[in-house]
């Protein structure tokens, strides 16, 4: 089991920032590849972004490809998206998941763990 919580979700205006964090523990955080998915009330869920399990590898939806960027460090068990020029589109439910997605990173159904999410609303 792996026990994925994300932070960091919060109201900030149209062009700022914000910095989402998922801290895991549970089994080896290293051997997970983890993916960022957001849900807009009356929405599918999204595939936001996804980073591979040593970090060397990162894969973003058109939607937020270089506005986005996802790092993580394997020793504090988190990974980091942080959001740049966000827009009003963009506002969602934020959940992290963990899997092994074998190149498939857009396959929701590869993730195995979820966090519950956390709130981003962007105001214009």
């Amino acid at each position: 089991q792996v026990q994925l919580v994300e932070s960091g979700g919060g109201l900030v205006q149209a062009g700022g920032s914000l910095r989402l964090s998922c801290s895991a523990s549970g089994r080896t955080f290293s051997d997970y590849d983890i993916g960022w998915i957001r849900q807009a009330p009356g929405k599918e869920r999204e595939f936001v972004g996804a980073i591979n399990q040593s970090g060397g590898s990162t894969y973003f939806a058109e939607s937020v490809r270089g506005r986005y960027t996802l790092s993580r460090d394997n020793a504090k068990n988190t990974v980091y998206l942080d959001m740049n020029n966000l827009k009003p589109e963009d506002t969602a439910v934020y959940r992290c998941a963990a899997g092994q997605v074998g190149g498939r990173p857009t396959d929701l159904y590869t993730y195995d763990y979820w966090g519950q999410g956390t709130q981003v609303t962007v105001s214009s």
